[in-house]
């Protein structure tokens, strides 16, 4: 290689080094450019690495959502630590509420509400809290008695709608065969 094809390589060389870090620059500059976001009908402008926060704030709130969803099944699972069950009956049939109750006042007087889990029982103190186990599937939930029924010989127990499909394996059955057993707290 000749002197002057040596001085014409680095010439290029060096051009191509200084090229690489304009770009370099030229990127770390639009990175601090300010971005334009709309917010409600509100524009507002934010860096790069504040919208990365935002998005990271929101995976954060699902997981404190989680978290307070574990905490609620593990209170209840203490819970029934601390109880005993004493059994009522075996094989009883168990039904729903239709939803035109919903909202309205029960034996007991409070309101009738198809998402919580409450139960209507013939005989059982208001207030009484039941244990109702599928005897197909082992599934079982826990309800306060509140209002009185139902007024059918063949039934034993009327749940909200909630209560019953989270035993039930067949969601359009309208009764399913339970065990009842009364929750007592240990002395």
């Amino acid at each position: 290689m000749t002197p002057k094809n040596l001085i014409i390589l680095l010439s290029c060389l060096s051009f191509l080094t200084i090229s690489a870090q304009e770009k370099k620059a030229q990127t770390k500059e639009k990175a601090k450019e300010h971005t334009t976001k709309t917010v409600d009908n509100k524009e507002i402008k934010e860096n790069k690495d504040q919208l990365k926060t935002v998005s990271f704030t929101k995976v954060d709130t699902s997981k404190i959502k989680l978290k307070n969803i574990v905490k609620e099944i593990d209170s209840t699972s203490n819970a029934l630590l601390d109880v005993n069950f004493k059994l009522l009956k075996k094989k009883a049939h168990a039904s729903y509420y239709h939803q035109k109750f919903h909202g309205k006042r029960t034996a007991s007087g409070k309101k009738f509400d198809n998402n919580g889990y409450t139960a209507a029982h013939k005989k059982l103190p208001f207030g009484t809290k039941v244990k109702v186990t599928n005897e197909v599937n082992g599934k079982f939930v826990i309800v306060e008695i509140t209002d009185r029924g139902p007024f059918s010989k063949a039934r034993e127990i009327d749940l909200t709608k909630k209560a019953f499909m989270e035993i039930a394996d067949n969601k359009k059955s309208g009764v399913v065969f339970v065990t009842l057993e009364v929750v007592e707290e240990k002395k």
